[in-house]
């Protein structure tokens, strides 16, 4: 209160001009600083196995939020109107697959992407993988009974749909020739095979646990089949947008990083699934096998496998949706995430 009254005081002597400079001289500062702190807009998907868009509903975890940074998250129907707003500066962070990431980098020309963080895996020993199904009663037995039959994809050049292009040529089916491959939204997946439309599926998580499919479908292969470890999804930024934001980068990481650790830590499963739940307006029994072992692997450091990285794009140029040979060194930058995870040891 008198550091208030002095300052009315002076005000008071001064001239219009004056006080006007007097008053940004003493609020002015705190603007500036108000103003220098980044938001950082964050692109999604799906949820809940997409975490970010709601990891910091638990109170307490976001310690810096508000401070060194500000979050808004947005929202997207895929990935490839991500790599637009990443071009046009509409978002800071995407979460990309990496097939979604190899056609930034190729066909849109953003060589300054940098992978610097893993969302989840999919395929790693223990932990859940895609599904690939079919009608419990339909003849389909193998891969090579798909020959001539429809299979229902999301996206032509999506993660789940290289798993279904990679596996027929591994049995000698084109995919282009030999069957008919159409885009389905993964929510009427089951509609569509059961309705006998498609006579075949793919049920990500968390479509692969409907109850309702699960009665009609059972699986003819899984991703890990197909591909091997995936590394599904990846966070990937600009490197000028890392560069001027480094150090708020680095605070929001290790938020970032705190709030993954508390909802895999088993000891907090109950509450993790609740606000999960919460967060996507459904019940907390649809979801009690989120954050365990029938979920994705989510690294507590948020390190991306980069073996897998690498294999999983070289099948996609492989199957011809890249034209060049891609090094995804080149566009690694861990520095941030491996900063944030030291301060949380």
């Amino acid at each position: 209160m008198r550091v208030r009254q002095s300052v009315l005081t002076v005000l008071a002597r001064l001239t219009v001009p004056a006080c006007l400079l007097a008053l940004f001289g003493v609020f002015g500062t705190n603007a500036a600083r108000s103003a220098e702190v980044p938001t950082i807009r964050f692109a999604w998907v799906v949820a809940p196995t997409q975490l970010p868009p709601y990891m910091f509903s638990k109170d307490g975890i976001a310690r810096h939020l508000g401070k060194s940074y500000r979050f808004d998250t947005v929202h997207f129907s895929g990935t490839p109107a991500m790599i637009t707003a990443l071009a046009a500066d509409q978002i800071d962070v995407a979460l990309l697959a990496y097939s979604s990431f190899a056609l930034a980098v190729e066909n849109a020309r953003m060589t300054d992407l940098r992978v610097i963080a893993g969302e989840f895996q999919d395929g790693v020993k223990g932990y859940n993988t895609n599904q690939y199904m079919v009608l419990k009663d339909s003849p389909i037995k193998t891969v090579e009974d798909l020959k001539g039959k429809v299979l229902a994809s999301n996206s032509t050049g999506s993660a789940v749909d290289m798993a279904i292009r990679a596996m027929l040529r591994e049995h000698h089916l084109n995919d282009r020739r030999d069957v008919t491959i159409v885009s389905v939204a993964f929510p009427n997946m089951r509609a569509t095979l059961s309705e006998h439309k498609v006579d075949f599926v793919a049920t990500p998580l968390p479509f692969s646990r409907d109850a309702q499919l699960l009665a009609i479908a059972r699986p003819l292969f899984t991703q890990v089949d197909a591909m091997g470890e995936t590394q599904m999804l990846i966070w990937v930024a600009r490197a000028g947008f890392l560069q001027k934001n480094h150090a708020a980068m680095v605070d929001f990481l290790e938020d970032a990083l705190r709030a993954r650790r508390f909802f895999i830590d088993p000891a907090n499963h109950q509450e993790a699934v609740a606000l999960a739940a919460k967060f996507v307006k459904q019940p907390a029994a649809k979801f009690d096998w989120l954050f365990t072992k029938g979920d994705y692997y989510r690294d507590p450091n948020g390190i991306p496998n980069i073996t897998a990285l690498q294999s999983n794009i070289d099948t996609q140029h492989r199957l011809g949706f890249l034209k060049t040979d891609f090094d995804v060194r080149k566009y690694i930058d861990l520095d941030i995430v491996k900063a944030a995870a030291a301060r949380l040891k």
